[in-house]
C-alpha cells in the first residue's frame, strides 16, 4: 500500500516556527528570530544563543518577536 505525504507549505513552516519564538519569547530576555533556510524553510532561532548573530544568519532573519522577560522587579 501506498502512502502519500503532505509536505507543508512553506507558509505553514513559518507560522509553525512564528508559534515557537512568540512561545520562547514569553519566557525570555533576548529576542526570537524567525530565520529563512532553504532545506528547512523558516526556524525559530533564540538570539541567547549568540553573543552577536553571525551575518550568515542576520542576513536570513524575516521577522523578530522581542523577549518579554522583564527584570526590572
Amino acid at each position: 500500500m501506498a502512502t502519500q505525504f503532505q509536505r507543508p507549505s512553506s507558509s505553514d513552516r513559518y507560522f509553525a516556527a512564528l508559534a515557537v519564538a512568540e512561545r520562547r519569547a514569553l519566557h525570555s530576555f533576548f529576542d526570537q528570530h524567525i530565520v529563512e533556510d532553504n532545506g528547512l524553510g523558516y526556524f525559530a532561532l533564540d538570539e541567547g544563543d549568540y553573543n552577536a548573530l553571525p551575518a550568515h544568519l542576520a542576513a536570513r532573519v524575516v521577522h523578530t518577536v522581542h523577549g518579554a522577560m522583564s527584570d526590572e522587579f
